[in-house]
């Protein structure tokens, strides 16, 4: 199970790296292996503002729709359009290639309040 120390992480699965006031933001390689194949990614949310813990799009495995969950605050800037053409780029690389979106955080203050690697690890129970 990959859960790079460097990230923050949701307990609704997703991660987030920081990067000055910019957050990318995928689902975990925990969370890609629950939902098995992925088939669609939807992100209608680009240049919105979105509330942290608020539906930022979904994802789509063979089997089941999942809602996406913001884990801050902030504008959605980008979505990473490899996924129109690859979504099961969240099954091979979740924390590379399988990235989500991209945004300009509004609060930062709240990426205080996510979890820890160790932390994740202990939540799913690996």
């Amino acid at each position: 199970m990959n859960i790079p120390a460097e990230l923050k992480y949701t307990k609704d699965h997703e991660w987030i790296k920081l990067e000055g006031n910019i957050a990318t933001i995928g689902i975990t390689d925990f969370a890609q292996g629950e939902l098995g194949d992925i088939v669609y990614v939807d992100i209608s949310s680009v240049g919105q503002q979105i509330n942290q813990h608020d539906v930022f799009g979904t994802v789509e495995a063979v089997k089941t729709v999942s809602d996406l969950f913001m884990p801050v605050s902030g504008k959605v800037k980008e979505f990473n359009k490899a996924l129109e053409a690859g979504p099961e780029k969240v099954n091979s690389d979740p924390y590379g290639e399988g990235w989500m979106v991209k945004v300009e955080i509004s609060n930062a203050a709240e990426a205080e309040g996510l979890l820890s690697a160790a932390a994740y690890q202990e939540l799913i129970g690996k």
